[in-house]
């Protein structure tokens, strides 16, 4: 049986064809890159680069795909032997941060770049280089118990400073795999309908709302 076929039969040969094709650059490869990068692979990507300078801590574990074995490791390394191990995939690991004068570097056209960073200084350079160089972009943020999933043309960075560390929010396991769950088909929709679908998600009240 091929690995991916509840896959394939849910979604049919061309649809897969298409994910496996797609270049798709993850910026972040913490509680939104690390949990999306090995949904996907999972759902038949294949072209993956992540970006991310940072390494696993303990206390990334229980929000993040890593053991303990991981712990100190670089996050993309970590990241590549995951869903290699998991799904024979090798996906390309960029070990640099983003910056000003990286960034041309690290996001290309014809890919489309998934912003994942948990600050918005990261967040202004990804939203502001792909906006002026026609890449597309969509954007996954948290925010204590609430999610968001919004298209480049209609996202707002948020400042810091209003701001918590979603991490530390007790529940913050399932906002994060909702958002990464919705994120995901928000990607395939686009790549494979040409639609572009932005929604929120709030975990108290359990709603994930579909903004027009």
């Amino acid at each position: 049986m091929r690995i991916l076929e509840h896959e394939i039969v849910y979604r049919g040969e061309d649809v897969m064809s298409l994910l496996a094709d797609r270049k798709i650059i993850v910026c972040g490869a913490g509680a939104i890159g690390s949990n999306l990068v090995d949904n996907m692979v999972r759902q038949g990507f294949r072209k993956i680069t992540v970006i991310d300078d940072d390494r696993v801590e303990s206390h990334n574990i229980h929000t993040q795909i890593w053991n303990k074995r991981d712990a100190g490791i670089l996050k993309v390394q970590a990241l590549k032997n995951n869903v290699f191990n998991s799904m024979q995939v090798s996906i390309e690991a960029q070990k640099l941060r983003l910056t000003e004068e990286t960034v041309p570097k690290l996001l290309s056209k014809g890919s489309i770049v998934i912003d994942g960073f948990d600050n918005s200084d990261s967040r202004k350079i990804v939203s502001e280089y792909c906006r002026n160089n026609g890449i597309e972009c969509l954007h996954v943020g948290l925010y204590e118990n609430y999610a968001e999933i919004i298209w480049n043309e209609r996202y707002i960075i948020q400042d810091d400073a209003q701001a918590a560390d979603v991490c530390e929010y007790p529940l913050a396991r399932n906002v994060i795999l909702l958002a990464i769950s919705v994120a995901t088909e928000v990607l395939i929709r686009f790549i494979s309908q040409g639609r572009k679908e932005q929604y929120t998600i709030t975990l108290g009240d359990f709603r994930i709302c579909h903004k027009e």
